[in-house]
């Protein structure tokens, strides 16, 4: 009797999804049941015009902010009450719009620092300075792979304002994100800064699932395999970027109409 061929799964597997989430202050709806799937292997944006509940989205998704109603899950787990510090080390992890990195200190040591927490090392605050030097060479190799290798010993503060987010993103890395949210990664970049930022987030998402907010539409349409659009909180379109360019909705909402 022949086996059975195996099965394989054609879609790449969700490894973050949120089901109605909401959220309310004061009884004004920042974010009023939005469904979404993040996959492994693909880069996913959220964009949509100033105000749209992007960023809140963001923060309701790596928990800095707790949602008013529905359920997020990460890896098939529910995290919808999970705190932010946990979720990370779960392997959600994101960057913010301004820069944060540790401008007095050499682009290595601000990888070493954020590589304390998975080492076990981050609340041992009694250990001499040369305690760091076991995370050295994983250090270099994540400079290696967003390109910073050549500048390790440079103060992070005297780097271009692109190289300064290309740091932060190896910062990101030493979590070992399995899913890496962006915010704006792109913002205040000149076109060569947004070039070589384009091409590190395109490879940094052969292993991991990226989601963005992004307001640059010429790099959403280069970089992103699936863009969900939002206004005033809720889902206005979805699909890849010729679905949601051409959709007249997505027109109104960025634009406006021809009477306004």
């Amino acid at each position: 009797m022949t086996a059975a061929p195996e099965k394989t799964d054609a879609e790449p597997r969700v490894v973050l999804s949120a089901r109605g989430l909401r959220k309310e202050f004061a009884g004004f709806v920042a974010v009023g049941g939005v469904d979404l799937d993040v996959h492994h292997g693909k880069i996913h944006a959220l964009i949509g015009p100033n105000g749209a509940g992007k960023t809140t989205v963001f923060n309701l998704l790596t928990k800095f902010l707790p949602p008013t109603g529905g359920r997020i899950e990460l890896l098939g787990q529910d995290i919808t009450r999970t705190p932010p510090a946990k979720v990370a080390r779960m392997g959600l992890v994101r960057s913010f719009q301004i820069s944060a990195i540790f401008p007095h200190l050499s682009v290595l040591d601000n990888v070493r620092v954020a590589l304390q927490r998975p080492n076990g090392l981050a609340t041992q605050f009694w250990r001499p300075a040369g305690a760091l030097d076991v995370l050295t060479p994983r250090a270099f190799e994540l400079l290696e792979t967003v390109g910073l290798a050549e500048a390790a010993h440079r103060l992070a503060g005297d780097l271009s304002y692109g190289r300064k987010r290309v740091l932060e993103i190896a910062t990101t890395l030493a979590l070992d994100p399995k899913v890496l949210l962006l915010d704006e990664p792109m913002a205040g970049m000149g076109h060569e800064d947004v070039a070589v930022v384009a091409g590190l987030i395109r490879s940094l998402a052969a292993d991991r699932a990226i989601l963005m907010v992004e307001h640059n539409l010429d790099v959403v349409a280069e970089l992103c395999d699936w863009i969900t659009v939002l206004q005033a909180g809720k889902i206005l379109a979805a699909g890849d970027y010729v679905t949601v360019s051409t959709d007249e909705r997505v027109r109104v909402a960025y634009m406006g109409t021809e009477d306004e």
